[in-house]
């Protein structure tokens, strides 16, 4: 039941989504204060990020989780990128940083104890020291080598003191350092695949029609001269709703559909009495090996078909049906 208009409850609701758009607002501010910022300091880290052997991102609280995230978002794009706790560092950790690595450093305030701590190391280990800072004049921002300003003019909570505003904004500004990277090194959906095999996204670019095709005994073949009861009989055998007509020397000559059967049925008086070579349909639709199953369905979606006829320079390699690519989840 509807609470009466102007009853505590419905003024209780008006002001949750008042204060969810407030957020929201000063969120998509914050963020959008970030594209002005990208300047040629920006474009340095780029290019440092793109040279390192390691790109190491540290923080605490928060600001670590936000650098967690960003770390396994270049991670993803075939860097070695890791996450150091910067509480952890000072305990044996620092190990994981290489002379010419980049770090990473991230503090809204600049002045975190466990970073602070840390800044002699980085310039000991000579690394590249990258600050992501809402505050430019901090320690952290002066002992770095480039600076990134994430500042932010007030968070989204009500008493401006709950990071909000200000991880929103470091992890647009890490996004945006990620696909900046993606562009200057020339990744592909190839490359991002080899690092998700497991997902559907990697299926989906991995997945080769070679992975799927029925081969060898499973492809269901006839001779030209074979007749309609052998043709219909390897149809049903192979269970494909097809069949290849070759002659022979194995050279494919056409492709009989359990579609086309029923059309001759529709239009021959006795199709007893036809051969494979009058039904068959010829120059049937063929695809290699190599070419991804994702590419194969979108060549039997384009010409209304269900298979496609795996070949090389004309010898038969196998046969694949949309079922197969369907059941392996490519779509």
């Amino acid at each position: 039941m509807r609470a009466p208009k102007g009853s505590p409850s419905e003024q209780k609701s008006q002001t949750i989504i008042d204060t969810a758009r407030r957020a929201l607002k000063i969120e998509s501010k914050a963020v959008a204060d970030l594209v002005d910022r990208v300047d040629e300091s920006f474009v340095n880290v780029v290019h440092h990020i793109d040279q390192c052997q390691h790109l190491i991102i540290t923080g605490m609280g928060k600001s670590g989780l936000i650098g967690n995230k960003i770390a396994a978002t270049f991670s993803s794009l075939g860097l070695p990128t890791l996450f150091l706790h910067a509480a952890e560092a000072s305990h044996g950790d620092l190990g994981m940083i290489v002379e010419n690595d980049t770090v990473i450093a991230i503090s809204n305030s600049g002045e975190t104890e466990e970073i602070v701590k840390l800044l002699p190391s980085f310039k000991r280990i000579n690394c590249t020291l990258v600050a992501v800072t809402g505050k430019p004049a901090s320690t952290l921002a002066k002992c770095s080598d480039f600076v990134l300003d994430v500042s932010v003019q007030e968070e989204a909570c009500s008493i401006d003191l709950v990071p909000t505003a200000s991880t929103t904004a470091t992890l647009a500004l890490g996004d945006a350092l990620a696909v900046a990277f993606m562009k200057l090194r020339g990744i592909r959906e190839e490359d991002f695949a080899q690092n998700h095999p497991g997902g559907s996204l990697g299926r989906r670019l991995l997945t080769t029609v070679e992975d799927l095709m029925h081969s060898g005994d499973a492809i269901p073949k006839v001779f030209e001269d074979a007749d309609s009861r052998l043709v219909i009989g390897e149809i049903s055998k192979k269970r494909l709703g097809v069949t290849l007509v070759i002659d022979h020397s194995d050279n494919l000559k056409g492709m009989v559909t359990d579609g086309d059967l029923r059309r001759l049925m529709e239009k021959e008086k006795n199709v007893t009495q036809l051969k494979a070579s009058n039904m068959m349909a010829k120059n049937p639709k063929t695809i290699t090996k190599e070419t991804l199953a994702a590419k194969a369905v979108q060549i039997m979606e384009e010409h209304s078909i269900t298979s496609l006829i795996v070949s090389d320079e004309g010898k038969i390699q196998g046969i694949i049906h949309l079922h197969d690519i369907l059941k392996a989840g490519i779509v």
